[in-house]
């Protein structure tokens, strides 16, 4: 058990006292001392392991199944007195561009959180070390962890909304560089992208709105903090909205130039084409080997005929040119 428990501490009055023994020491410790709780970090423990934590808090059964298979969508659930709140993590890959996806559940009850986190991203021991830091903050009591995780997870949004919109930036500039390659891959892949970060943000509006509204009795006195963590998350939410339209408008302008890029291709043939129809019409014509035809005993004849074509040609081309099409 102990390779899946991160950090594990009893906090009391805003300040942190280290756990020496075992899970169900901690909560021995905290229900006896009263007015504390106890914060149990784990990651990515598999069902045996997860299962002292579920008898000795007697959790719902469901709720302990999702702690273990993950792969959940933010939600907030109710289980008799423990609260259930799971947030979807982002954290932004430079190298390949995309979008990795985690997972965090938090289980909330009068003398307990569990933070249960599955992913590499967004770890918890910085969240951990700022409420520590902040005794003010931390003397909220459970709810106090709660927001932080949840103003971590949020603000972990914003910067990669930021590092969306530069791939953005950059494929509009790849659009409109005359020399760049097709693009339509990268821009179909980069949506996906933004899909998933979707997926992972607009269903958490709704849990922070049950907060702020009051409907969440654990959280009352920290709505304030709430509050400000659902503006943060609305304004990801419009810039969602924003880099899905951006990338919309961005493949049409890409498919509307490589359409008109085949245009001028097709125009550029064409135009070609009657230049050259030109000796080969006058070629065919006498080619047909009559018996009688005009000027076929004159000595001059052949040289005229490549003038006449020559000088065709050259004003066809410089009509086309002139026009556009050459």
């Amino acid at each position: 058990m102990r390779h899946v428990i991160v950090d594990k501490a009893i906090y009391a009055d805003g300040t942190r006292r280290d756990i020496d023994g075992d899970i169900s020491d901690a909560f021995d410790l905290a229900r006896a001392d009263g007015d504390c709780f106890v914060w149990i970090g784990l990651h990515e423990p598999d069902e045996d392991e997860f299962a002292l934590v579920r008898d000795e808090l007697q959790l719902h059964p469901l709720a302990a199944e999702d702690a273990v298979s993950a792969h959940q969508r933010p939600k907030m659930e109710r289980y008799d007195d423990t609260l259930l709140i799971v947030l979807k993590t982002l954290s932004y890959v430079d190298a390949t561009s995309d979008i990795e996806v985690g997972e965090i559940m938090v289980f909330l009850g009068p003398d307990f959180v569990i933070t249960v986190r599955h992913g590499a991203g967004n770890p918890l021991g910085p969240v951990r070390k700022r409420l520590e830091d902040a005794p003010e903050l931390l003397k909220h009591g459970a709810t106090a962890v709660l927001y932080a995780v949840c103003d971590e997870v949020v603000d972990r949004y914003g910067i990669v909304a930021h590092e969306v919109e530069i791939d953005i930036i950059g494929l509009e500039k790849a659009v409109f560089d005359p020399s760049a390659r097709d693009v339509v891959e990268d821009v179909y892949s980069l949506k996906r992208e933004v899909l998933e970060f979707r997926g992972a943000e607009d269903p958490l509006v709704p849990v922070l709105q049950e907060i702020v509204k009051g409907r969440v009795a654990e959280c009352g006195s920290t709505r304030e903090y709430f509050r400000d963590v659902l503006d943060h998350l609305l304004r990801v939410d419009e810039q969602v909205d924003a880099h899905n339209e951006l990338l919309n408008s961005v493949l049409t302008a890409h498919l509307a130039l490589l359409g008109k890029q085949q245009n001028e291709d097709m125009r550029k043939i064409s135009a070609w084409a009657a230049i050259i129809a030109v000796p080969t019409a006058i070629a065919g014509i006498y080619g047909m080997n009559f018996e009688h035809m005009p000027e076929l005993k004159w000595t001059y004849s052949y040289p005229v005929v490549l003038v006449v074509i020559v000088v065709i040609c050259v004003l066809l081309f410089r009509r086309l040119r002139r026009s556009g099409w050459l």
